[in-house]
């Protein structure tokens, strides 16, 4: 098992057991089952991953504990995303990850409600844990990371078309899937400032939220890649394979991953930093 895989599998074993500890009293009884359900379909847990990672380069070792609170919101946001984005209105798909989703295996007003449930419930965790000024800003930047200024605006010029230049469509990601991965990288970079005794205006978040928006882009690029054969020719979704070319958008991609890697190189530890960068060019699904 490579450091990377290794690394990963001990960062989902935490994530999950925090997930569990979140929805583990819920009322009414009955709202529990369809509320644990889509944080149990499995997932490698990038988003909380990222965040790990970014506490770890800050720190100097590896501790799952220090950025516990914002990974776990992450994730909690980032579920949701998926529980609204698959219900008939949106995406109308039936599967996730090979098991119903939660508007087939329940109900549709259960999946809102399940959606509504974890998001709200990421504003209680974001902070837990966090000194209350590195609390308040996460809690803030997670806001404007998941609403209309990121991934909620992202969503929004998703479905409503309009897509048709490469600046529209990195302006769009950026949005939908890189505001989180963003907030995930200053998050955990904050955290570990604050368990230091740090200064939260360290410019060093700043190379980490660029890094973030850096690694969504080129995960998103490296994604149309992979989904370049199954697109049905320009009947397709906007893409950047579509608007640029399988080579060159295989190019921008690791393009990106190059940019941010270098800025985190001088951290204390930035090694999962860099191998997850890595690995969101070169994965094969």
């Amino acid at each position: 098992m490579s450091t990377l895989s290794a690394w990963l599998e001990r960062c989902r074993a935490e994530v999950d057991s925090g997930l569990g500890a979140v929805v583990s009293e819920t009322w009414p009884e009955t709202f529990a089952t369809p509320l644990a359900y889509p944080l149990q379909t499995g997932g490698k847990r990038i988003r909380p991953a990222l965040c790990h990672a970014a506490a770890q380069a800050v720190l100097g070792r590896e501790d799952f504990a220090i950025a516990k609170s914002p990974a776990l919101a992450i994730e909690l946001v980032h579920t949701y995303s998926l529980v609204h984005d698959d219900l008939p209105a949106m995406d109308n798909d039936d599967e996730r990850r090979g098991k119903p989703t939660v508007h087939i295996a329940f109900d549709e007003a259960t999946a809102i409600l399940v959606g509504d449930a974890l998001l709200t419930e990421a504003f209680a965790v974001a902070c837990r844990d966090l000194p209350a000024e590195a609390g308040v800003r996460t809690v803030t930047a997670l806001a404007r990371a998941a609403g209309h200024h990121g991934m909620i605006g992202g969503q929004v010029a998703d479905i409503t078309g309009g897509v048709e230049d490469v600046d529209t469509l990195v302006r769009l990601h950026a949005g939908k899937t890189g505001a989180l991965i963003a907030f995930a990288t200053w998050s955990g970079g904050l955290a570990a400032l604050a368990h230091q005794g740090g200064d939260l205006d360290d410019p060093v978040l700043g190379q980490l939220r660029r890094f973030g928006e850096l690694v969504g882009l080129a995960f998103q690029l490296a994604d149309d890649v992979l989904d370049a054969e199954e697109d049905a020719g320009d009947d397709g979704p906007p893409s950047f394979c579509k608007l640029l070319g399988v080579a060159e958008t295989s190019r921008r991609a690791r393009a990106y991953a190059d940019e941010a890697i270098a800025l985190v190189d001088g951290l204390a530890d930035p090694t999962m930093l860099v191998a997850l960068a890595r690995f969101s060019v070169e994965r094969d699904h």
